[in-house]
């Protein structure tokens, strides 16, 4: 095999210009450089002129394989050094909408090249040189190229396929990181790769067509066979038909002539009951008009006397109105007395209280007058002693009435020298004295005032004091009295209020005793309808009976429960079908059928036994404790076995709702649970509750006289209802007491508000009188201490004084002498002391005068307002006296009224006791009437009843006689008839005799007898009909007739033949002669098309077994050779395990790697040196197989230790050589040292551009 031996790139990603990579005639060659070198990019250079696609070349586009110079600010350098644009939101290499300046600057520049190649050039085994040339031009395109000739793509690939290079198969490129990723593949991506290397991957398309094709002709054979089978049965099954129809044609007219027979035989019986049946009714009728007038004369008395009952009820209710009347209006005075009473009550209380108010204002109003009297007394006695003093003063005026001279004057000036000077010791201590006196004289005077102030204002507030106490006194009786009044008054109303209540619970037992008996009488009326109901149905089933020999009875009567508490039970289980009547075969329950609607009667469900379809009952039923079939909860015939076995069905009865949902939801099992309360638990989960049917023995039987009864006792409780007064309406009594309660409370919270405020005057006069009384405590003690204080200074200045005056009188006794005075001191007091003195003491007066007449007025107007307040009170109690005559002679009025309106209702009494009594009679005399009349009507009654089942019957036989000649006609059966009648196209179809409404009034006609028979002119002629069927008496002919028609009906059912299979029969033979032909063509096809199938499927299997062979004998050498060392000498083992042996490339391959002295485990469980010793022992062995001339690895042992690196190393040396060239990759020293040479691949950052330089290694060993 040839080897590649030079590599040369023309700006290609970070190789600007053209560039060579020497390989020469070395057969291990490592390539190495720094990391963002550009080392890589050989790899993708190798891999881009081998063909590969530049999605794997970690690019997306081809351009981006060429040189780009320039390198951007916001650019980095990859790995491979080629500089990586910026990502712009999200899109990959610049595709998304940038701005025009980001746009400019991610461009190549002007000088950067627009294309690139790459050219490998190999030598073959003949020592010749192969140029593959793969070039990106300036579109983005790709060029092929071999030895400079241009080729196209498939040509190219053919080209390096004859070497040995397979492009798709990649077995002999190991990109970076893709080394853990081979041997974690999943066994369907193994399996591929296998079918790559084998070339079976090739059959591929082909197999599947093929397979394809031969699955649908096997199935266009299929079912062409099955055709033909289908047809082969169709031919006999008509062969066979054909001859049932011939037997079914033969068994058809034998029927039809059974049919004609039975019809004429029913006809016959028909017309005789009909004949039978008109004589029966014409004498039943005869005798019924003469019955009618014998009743007549009844029916006039009894309307006679019910007429006079109607009067005397009128008459009743007319005065029973009246007397209602009357105690309206004595109610309504009862009611209007009722507040008068308490109106003048209520006024007498208010005079009372009045009264009592005013004897308490009354005696303030004396004590006021004896106040003013003290006051105009004092005022006089003051007035009295300042005249006393003016007289008194006027004498002393007299008697000093001396006049003294000039020389006089002169002397006494001349004296009161001689005084001052021998006194002024004296005298200036009797001026201070004298002065201190007057100062403390005036502290003194308006002490006093203060004093006696306080006192008049203590008297004062004591006064207030004890007014407001008076009147909060007043208040608080008020207040009890107001209570007093309003607790009567509550205890009033409350009594009047429970009445109310009282009648109200009475009116509503009344009610609801009405609403009891309407209720029983609405059950009665129902009971009555029931039993009505009942009694027909009994009367029909007995009528049935009667007719149909083979009407056994209903359900209910038939069977009856083996227990009393199985009654509920069996009820609620038989359902619907309790009232159902059994009857012995299906005809007898059509008749009664047909019989029900002929009597318009309600509809019934029948049961008959002869084709009832009775499932077996489930035998696991018959295990479980409280619970058993309801069938063997019932006493019955055994005849009627199957009949009660279809009602039973399988429901079971269960003695509690525990064991019921035990057995239907725990168990599972399908089946109706009935417990004995009639609870049903169904089938689907469904609960069921309530009153289910009742048993015979249940059912109250209600008569007539029974609802009368009741309708009495709901008539008689509407008129006690209607004599108690409307509960809800309030009387004018309670109104009133309302009213009374509601001004009451007004008044009392009026009254507790003045409380209040007179409690809170009371506290603050007794606050104010408190500081009044402290205050004048206070000041008491300092008056009388400045009165002492002023009385010895009057002491002192009396001593002063006596000393002055000895002296004086010493000097002026001559001048006194001579002059007539005592002293000198009467000389100056007539002169001008006793002046003073005089004016003081009139101010006193006056101050005093002032004074009383002040405390007079203030003591006038208090009295005159309290007499005013008496003067009122007086004559509000004058008002409340007038008002209560009024009240009395309104009262005296409205008795009066009362009392006569007492005596007319006692007068309308004794009337209705009179009326009811002649009511009573007259309704004895209605009820003995209405008794004979019901005496008399029963014969009536009786003779209806006989003559309406006559002309039932006829009625029935007609509809029976005209329902087999309207069958006759509407399924066209020949039967014969008379020469004289009519023939049956002229028969209506829908007669209006049997469309009768049923909604029509029913109109009693008692001279003419309705007509019940019409025979539409049809006369059947019964000259064929046997003799021995005319017989009446034979009970079993029609059963006979019916059990053969019966028979034949059942063997023309079992022949159902197919009456066109003659016709068929030809059609399905020539169909036959067209299918025999595509079956065989269908056969030929198929095995044709499975014939080729084998073939392909042949090469296919013999290519991938072959490929899968080797490479799983290699890998095991392969695996061992890379993994054995010195410590371990066997190695590892690995193998490859197929799942499908048969079909292996539509199944998966596992790869399964043990390293040296390990157990088995997953290879996702393996480490990472592992993984890559695995997945390179993988490679090697799947090169094996079908080498290519050289092998290249990217960086595989990135991941290994020196120890693997080095069985790495060893394992290329020792196979490398002609037809296994290694370039490798790498930046492990352990590896590429062991190599025969190395290209060492820079980054020159002047240029701009990665380089390269070649050392052959093999000069320096």
């Amino acid at each position: 095999m040839g080897k590649l031996i030079r590599l040369e790139l023309f700006n290609f990603k970070s190789y600007k210009g053209h560039h060579t990579l020497l390989f020469g005639d070395s057969y291990f060659t490592s390539i190495i450089g720094p990391n963002g070198s550009g080392k890589s990019n050989s790899m993708d250079a190798i891999s881009f002129v081998l063909g590969i696609k530049s999605t794997h070349l970690r690019s997306a586009h081809l351009k981006d394989l060429v040189y780009r110079g320039r390198v951007l600010k916001t650019s980095k350098i990859n790995d491979d050094g080629s500089a990586a644009a910026p990502a712009t939101n999200g899109h990959a290499n610049g595709d998304g909408d940038a701005s025009d300046e980001e746009a400019q600057s991610q461009r190549p520049g002007r000088n950067d090249p627009k294309s690139a190649w790459v050219m490998a050039v190999y030598e073959d085994d003949a020592g010749d040189e192969q140029k593959w040339k793969r070039t990106i031009t300036s579109q983005g395109a790709s060029e092929y190229r071999i030895n400079d000739r241009v080729v196209a793509a498939q040509q190219y690939n053919d080209s390096l396929e004859r070497e040995n290079i397979l492009i798709k198969a990649r077995n002999f490129l190991v990109f970076q990181g893709d080394v853990e990723a081979i041997a974690s593949q999943s066994p369907k991506d193994l399996t591929k790769l296998i079918e790559q290397i084998s070339g079976s991957l090739e059959y591929k398309a082909e197999y599947e067509r093929l397979q394809e094709e031969s699955e649908q002709a096997a199935e266009n054979q299929n079912y062409n066979l099955h055709r033909r089978r289908g047809i082969n049965s169709e031919i006999k099954q008509y062969q066979e038909q054909k001859k049932e129809a011939e037997n079914f044609q033969n068994k058809s007219e034998e029927r039809d002539n059974a049919i004609v027979t039975h019809i004429l035989w029913k006809l016959y019986h028909f017309q005789r009951i009909m004949a039978e049946s008109s004589v029966d009714i014409q004498e039943h009728q005869e005798n019924l008009k003469e019955y009618r007038r014998s009743v007549e004369k009844y029916e006039r008395s009894l309307e006679s006397a019910r007429a006079e009952q109607l009067k005397a009820q009128k008459e009743v209710g007319k005065v029973e109105r009246d007397i209602k009347r009357k105690e309206k209006e004595i109610e309504d005075k009862d009611n209007n007395l009722v507040p008068i009473d308490e109106k003048i009550d209520q006024t007498t209380r208010e005079i009372l209280k009045i009264r009592k108010r005013a004897d308490g204002i009354i005696r303030e109003r004396d004590d006021q007058a004896r106040d003013l009297e003290a006051a105009k007394k004092e005022l006089n006695i003051v007035e009295k002693a300042q005249k006393q003093f003016e007289s008194q003063w006027q004498e002393t005026l007299k008697k000093q009435g001396k006049q003294l001279s000039e020389a006089d004057f002169k002397e006494y000036n001349s004296l009161r020298s001689q005084v001052v000077t021998k006194t002024s010791g004296n005298q200036t201590k009797l001026d201070n004295l004298v002065r201190q006196m007057r100062n403390d004289e005036v502290t003194y005077n308006s002490l006093k005032g203060k004093v006696e102030v306080s006192k008049s204002s203590v008297e004062k507030l004591k006064d207030e004091f004890n007014l407001i106490n008076e009147r909060k006194e007043a208040i608080k009786l008020t207040v009890k009295d107001i209570s007093m009044e309003i607790d009567a008054k509550k205890k009033e109303f409350n009594k009047i209020q429970s009445g109310r209540v009282r009648l109200n619970q009475r009116f509503t037992e009344q009610e609801e005793q009405l609403q009891e008996l309407m209720k029983s009488l609405v059950e009665a009326e129902n009971g009555r309808k029931q039993n009505d109901k009942e009694h027909r149905t009994k009367e029909m089933i007995i009528s049935l009976k009667r007719i149909y020999p083979g009407v056994r009875g209903r359900i209910s009567e038939l069977c009856k429960p083996k227990q009393k508490k199985y009654d509920e039970a069996v009820a609620t289980a038989l359902g619907r079908d309790f009232n159902s009547v059994i009857v012995d075969t299906e005809k007898t329950g059509a008749d009664c059928v047909q019989y029900l609607k002929d009597q318009r009667f309600s509809p019934m469900t029948f049961i008959p036994l002869d084709n009832i379809k009775v499932s077996a009952v489930n035998a696991n039923l018959k295990g479980f404790p409280k619970a058993r079939l309801t069938i063997d909860t019932i006493d019955f015939d055994s005849s009627i076995e199957r009949a009660i076995l279809y009602a039973c069905g399988s429901s079971i009865v269960c003695d509690d709702t525990a064991t019921a949902r035990h057995i239907v939801h725990e168990k599972g099992i399908q089946v109706r649970a009935v417990t004995l309360d009639g609870l049903v638990l169904h089938k689907s989960g469904l609960m069921t509750g309530g009153r289910g049917q009742e048993s015979k023995n249940n059912k109250r039987r209600f008569e007539d006289h029974d609802v009368d009864q009741l309708r009495k006792a709901v008539q008689n409780k509407r008129d006690e209802l209607e004599q108690i007064p409307k509960p809800n309406r309030k009387s004018a009594a309670e109104e009133a007491l309302q009213n009374d309660l509601t001004g009451l409370e007004q008044r009392l919270q009026y009254a507790k508000s003045e409380l209040a405020a007179f409690e809170q005057n009371f506290a603050s006069k007794k606050k104010e009188l408190a500081h009044e009384k402290r205050q004048l405590n206070e000041m008491e003690p300092r008056f009388e201490e400045k009165e002492n204080e002023l009385e010895k200074t009057r002491k002192k200045v009396q001593e002063f004084r006596d000393a002055v005056a000895k002296v004086q009188d010493s000097v002026f006794s001559d001048f006194c002498k001579r002059l007539g005075y005592a002293d000198i001191r009467a000389y100056e007091a007539q002169q001008g002391s006793l002046e003073q003195e005089a004016s003081e003491k009139r101010n006193a007066f006056e101050l005093q005068k002032q004074r009383l007449k002040s405390q007079l007025d203030w003591e006038t107007t208090r009295h005159r307002d309290t007499e005013a307040r008496v003067e009122r009170m007086e004559v509000q109690i004058e008002g409340l006296l007038r008002d209560i005559e009024a009240y009395k002679s309104e009262k005296d009025f409205l008795e009066s009224a009362v009392k006569i309106n007492m005596d007319e209702v006692t007068a309308l009494e004794d009337q209705l006791h009179k009326q009811k009594e002649t009511l009573a009679g007259r309704t004895d005399k209605v009820a003995a009437a209405r008794s004979q009349l019901q005496k008399h009507s029963k014969d009536i009654d009786s003779r209806t009843k006989a003559i309406a089942t006559l002309e039932a019957e006829a009625q029935r036989n007609s509809a029976g006689r005209y329902a087999l000649l309207r069958r006759c006609k509407l399924e066209q059966i020949a039967i014969p008839l008379t020469e004289e009648s009519k023939k049956l196209d002229t028969l209506p179809v829908e007669d209006n005799f049997l469309q009768a409404d049923p909604d029509a009034m029913d109109v009693d006609e008692d001279d003419e007898p309705e007509e019940v028979m019409k025979d539409y002119g049809i006369n059947v002629n019964f000259d064929e009909l046997p003799d021995d069927l005319k017989n009446p008496d034979e009970e079993d002919i029609e059963e006979q007739l019916q059990e053969k028609i019966s028979s034949l009906n059942a063997e023309l059912e079992k022949l159902n033949p197919n009456m066109r299979a003659i016709e068929r029969l030809d059609g399905v033979e020539s169909r036959l002669k067209s299918t025999e032909k595509d079956f065989e063509d269908a056969r030929r096809a198929a095995r044709a098309t499975r014939d080729a199938f084998n073939e392909v499927k042949k090469k296919r299997f013999d290519l991938f077994n072959k490929a899968f062979t080797h490479i799983s004998e290699q890998i095991s050498h392969v695996y061992k050779d890379l993994t054995r060392s010195a410590s371990f000498p066997l190695g590892g083992q690995a193998y490859l395990d197929i799942e499908d042996s048969d079909a292996p490339y539509l199944s998966g391959i596992k790869y399964h790697a043990m390293p040296p002295l390990k157990r088995f485990r997953d290879m996702e469980h393996l480490s990472g040196g592992e993984k890559t010793m695995a997945a390179l022992a993988l490679l090697f062995a799947v090169h094996s197989y079908q080498p290519s001339p050289f092998f290249v690895l990217d960086e595989v042992d990135a991941a290994l230790d020196n120890a693997n690196v080095e069985k790495i190393r060893n394992y290329i040396r020792e196979h490398a050589g002609p037809g296994m060239q290694f370039i490798v990759i790498s930046l492990k020293t352990g590896l590429f040292q062991g190599s025969e040479s190395l290209v060492g691949v820079f980054r020159d950052q002047e240029a701009n551009s990665s380089k390269t330089l070649t050392l052959d290694l093999r000069k320096y060993v």
